[in-house]
């Protein structure tokens, strides 16, 4: 299981030890996302998935849907990059345009 001592320092210093301890159930080894969290469990421990993903991003850039599927893929082990993708936009933690081309990281993250 991860711990918050092994977890990379830029995203940990976006989660409290607890955040992390919630968190660290759904990472592998090598920190990637290796199940979804389910709508029984908290929608806090997803937001906390995503949150996660979203430090991935790098900020000021644009990813096409392509682009941003497989930093997903790099970064999760459960092979759903369009849940992933998705959810991370509904939870306004990912701007889109219209027609679902490019992506990049809110402003405000």
């Amino acid at each position: 299981m991860t711990s918050p001592d092994s977890l990379p320092q830029s995203p940990s210093a976006l989660f409290t030890p607890t955040q992390w301890e919630a968190l660290a159930p759904y990472l592998d080894d090598q920190q990637c996302v290796k199940t979804w969290p389910s709508k029984r469990n908290k929608k806090s421990v997803q937001m906390l998935v995503l949150r996660y993903l979203a430090s991935k991003l790098e900020p000021g850039t644009k990813y096409s849907e392509r682009e941003i599927n497989q930093l997903l893929q790099k970064h999760h082990t459960f092979g759903d990059p369009a849940l992933l993708r998705r959810e991370l936009f509904e939870s306004g933690l990912v701007n889109r345009t219209r027609d679902g081309f490019s992506y990049w990281l809110h402003e405000s993250n």
